[in-house]
């Protein structure tokens, strides 16, 4: 029988998920219109016409936060520049 004291049994847990990935938590459209400060509505047909990052799984759109930060980030270099 091997006993291993917690400290132990976390070191060698957190060895074997060094190199996994975290899953990542997907957003929902209610969460994402919230985030976004748009309507529920705006995103649905944002999403269904391709124009923001978004998964449909089933019925249901999901979208990953990470790529809705990037498309900001990316929609952000396109404003036009503000007049001084």
């Amino acid at each position: 029988v091997l006993y291993l004291t917690f400290k132990k049994y976390l070191a060698i847990l957190l060895n074997t998920m060094k190199d996994e990935k975290i899953p990542e938590k997907l957003m929902t459209l209610e969460e994402v219109a919230e985030y976004l400060r748009l309507s529920v509505h705006t995103i649905y047909k944002m999403a269904q016409k391709g124009k923001i990052p978004a998964l449909k799984a089933g019925k249901k759109w999901r979208f990953r936060k990470e790529d809705i930060d990037r498309w900001l980030t990316q929609r952000s270099y396109n404003l036009p520049k503000e007049k001084k």
